[in-house]
């Protein structure tokens, strides 16, 4: 049986045999199919029961993809796994805009970090530490809460000039992309109707994107 998240493709659910029985875990901002307790207990159910299951995800499951979660309650069930690593959208969706998340002489690092906060939450991070000029900073979910980002890394320290970019749904059909800065990206990225789920990466680097991106 597959057990699937919401992000993956119509062109990948089709590919599930129709004797193969499916379960749909899909979870959005504030609307959850199933809870991640509810996945967790599905998951290692099913296994017991003598299936064998697949946990279908997007992206790669180690990376805010709630999937080391997942493989501890399987771990505390005594029931085997194998771990196949995907692409995570970080590097997928900057290959896809011709975007390094390093390179020589303008970024020495990269940083994953999320932008989503538990509802009414104030967005806290470590922002002096994030506005690196010579680090790339990749924010998953913070479409929500970019505003609040932008300015605190503007007032931490970080050139508001610093280039940014706003990827929709990447490497997929529905792709588009907002190639701002971080004094006008909220502004942009809402005149461009973006909705997520948007990946935002932060750093000189998204400036290569006019040279060896999408022509």
């Amino acid at each position: 049986m597959v057990v699937y998240d919401r992000l993956i493709p119509d062109g990948i659910i089709n590919l599930i045999p129709k004797n193969v029985e499916s379960i749909y875990a899909g979870k959005s901002c504030k609307k959850h199919h199933m809870t991640q307790d509810e996945i967790n207990v599905c998951l290692a159910e099913q296994a017991m029961a003598g299936k064998v299951v697949v946990r279908l995800k997007g992206g790669d499951p180690f990376i805010f993809g709630r999937g080391a979660e997942e493989a501890a309650h399987l771990v505390d069930n005594n029931v085997p796994f194998e771990v196949v690593p995907g692409v995570n959208a970080a590097d997928g969706c900057a290959a896809y805009q011709g975007i390094p998340l390093t390179h020589r002489g303008l970024a020495t690092g990269v940083r994953f970090v999320t932008g989503h906060q538990q509802k009414g939450d104030p967005v806290e991070m470590d922002w002096q530490g994030l506005a690196c000029a010579d680090t790339t900073l990749v924010l998953y979910m913070g479409l929500t809460h970019l505003e609040d980002i932008a300015k605190n890394l503007i007032n931490h320290g970080l050139d508001k000039k610093t280039p940014v970019a706003a990827i929709q749904e990447g490497t997929t059909e529905n792709e588009k992309a907002c190639f701002s800065d971080l004094e006008h990206i909220y502004a942009d990225v809402a005149k461009a109707d973006l909705k997520s789920p948007t990946l935002i990466i932060v750093g000189k680097v998204v400036s290569l994107a006019k040279k060896i991106g999408k022509s």
